[in-house]
């Protein structure tokens, strides 16, 4: 049975760091980590992904702040946001696809505000 479970979130002013973390277990063949975040009141959405092979991609939003690294099948990913903006106030989930299933985690909160 796959597992995620995210850590990490909490109350940051602007212009300060987190990281989160999504830990991984269960799954046998990992291709795909995905960060998605949902902000008050608006849709999901997604921030950053981590392919197997290496590739990493970002959302105009949060190039150049945040980093995505991991994830090994059953071990730990994680997400570096630097600079942090009001705007970056969301619950963040951590997406996995292994080939052929989606799987989601419960989410972290981040909060940026003075």
């Amino acid at each position: 049975q796959v597992h995620i479970e995210e850590s990490g979130g909490g109350l940051v002013q602007p212009g300060g760091s987190l990281r989160l973390s999504c830990v991984i277990s269960g799954i046998s063949n990992l291709h795909t980590m995905t960060w998605y975040r949902q902000p008050p009141g608006k849709e999901r959405e997604w921030v950053a992904r981590l392919r197997s092979f290496g590739l990493t991609y970002y959302a105009d939003s949060v190039q150049g702040r945040f980093t995505i690294t991991g994830a090994n099948a059953n071990g730990t990913g994680y997400l570096e946001m630097n600079n942090l903006r009001p705007e970056d106030t969301a619950v963040y989930y951590c997406q996995l696809y292994d080939y052929s299933k989606y799987y989601w985690g419960q989410g972290t909160q981040v909060t940026v505000s003075s």
